[in-house]
């Protein structure tokens, strides 16, 4: 796998929610941000790691080592 790619803090916090398996509603109570806001992170976080949807995010997430803390 190349160079992890750069993602915001609130990008990381959304993905950490994803990875906990928290929707987006629930992301959106969790972090105090509109549900619309929590689409545009996800939809930018699976853009920069170049899949196609919140699991594969999440497994790369794992794969980069981003979700342990």
């Amino acid at each position: 796998m190349s160079s992890p790619p750069r993602l915001t803090p609130t990008q990381m916090q959304v993905l950490r929610c994803v990875h906990s398996g928290l929707l987006n509603k629930q992301i959106a109570y969790e972090l105090g941000m509109a549900e619309a806001t929590v689409k545009v992170h996800m939809t930018a976080v699976m853009r920069k790691l170049n899949v196609r949807n919140r699991t594969q995010a999440a497994i790369a997430a794992g794969q980069f080592g981003w979700l342990h803390s």
